[in-house]
């Protein structure tokens, strides 16, 4: 059997995680949306229902309300699956290949929608726009709004920086508010989803967020509607210490700081110590970011 170095051919890896997946998170390939930002919402909404199967997002619900202090049964789980598929699509170096610098303008994201009005194709190794992290954290609550999520709004956690917060209100207990941090500055590849390293109740309100940065009708191409759809849908439902590796290796890309081949390389080693341990949405993420950075010219 032909072999990578240090781990299983992807092709074999690949189909090994598809049977042990037993169609799990399988699902067919997303619609062709409409080439708006309702569509976008419409389908991202659809995808995110797909995944509520997948251990990934189970696993994430699991410690979020273990760390939030509220019981399974006071949060709702559509809601988490939306808001934590959108938390790993909007982040620095994330699904959808944002990628943060300081650029000094207002907390809004209607750069953002600006810069991917442009993109025609987007590539795997490069990122779909650039924006600071008060302009990610806004993008995070406006399309949190547009998804019929509430109670999500923008938190300072020093002078200097912004991530988004979620605070709930469930039926029975005390508020709860949920650190959404859009970008890793100040924190480790250990501060995932829920965060503690910051504390959301040093602001005394959160303000939901519900400016509207774009209209409903905004018109985005059609390949970057389709990249974002497939991206939420292949990787959505692998683990939240899986996500955050890929997100440092695509950060690492982005910077230059290794090659794509280099990043392929690592998750196919990572690859083969998730299927030791029977995790198939984690082996299927790993082949397919290395698939993807491969897939550079």
């Amino acid at each position: 059997m032909d072999r990578m170095p240090g781990c299983l051919k992807p092709a074999v890896v690949a189909s090994l995680v598809l049977a042990s997946a037993a169609g799990a998170f399988a699902a067919p390939p997303p619609q062709a949306p409409n080439a708006t930002l309702a569509g976008l919402v419409g389908s991202f909404r659809a995808t995110a229902k797909t995944l509520e199967a997948t251990s990934g997002m189970r696993e994430g619900f699991e410690r979020l309300a273990a760390t939030s202090g509220i019981s399974t049964q006071k949060l709702r789980y559509a809601d988490f699956v939306v808001v934590r598929l959108l938390f790993e699509s909007t982040r620095d170096a994330g699904l959808w290949n944002l990628h943060w610098a300081i650029t000094d303008r207002p907390p809004n994201s209607d750069n953002i929608w600006k810069q991917w009005q442009s993109v025609r194709q987007p590539a795997f190794t490069v990122p779909t726009g650039t924006a600071e992290c008060d302009e990610l954290s806004a993008l995070f609550a406006f399309l949190a709004r547009s998804l019929g999520i509430r109670g999500v709004g923008l938190l300072w956690p020093t002078g200097n920086h912004t991530v988004a917060v979620w605070e709930l209100h469930p039926a029975a207990g005390p508020a709860a508010r949920v650190v959404v941090p859009t970008t890793q500055i100040f924190l480790g590849e250990a501060d995932l989803f829920g965060t503690k390293r910051f504390d959301p109740w040093r602001q005394r309100s959160i303000y939901e967020y519900t400016r509207q940065d774009a209209p409903a009708s905004l018109a985005l191409a059609q390949p970057l509607l389709r990249f974002f759809l497939s991206q939420a849908e292949r990787y959505g439902g692998a683990t939240d210490v899986t996500l955050q590796r890929l997100r440092y290796l695509r950060e690492g890309v982005f910077l230059k700081r290794m090659t794509p081949e280099q990043a392929a390389l690592d998750a196919l080693g990572r690859s083969r110590a998730a299927f030791a341990r029977a995790a198939p949405e984690d082996v299927a993420a790993f082949v397919s970011f290395a698939d993807d950075m491969r897939s550079h010219p």
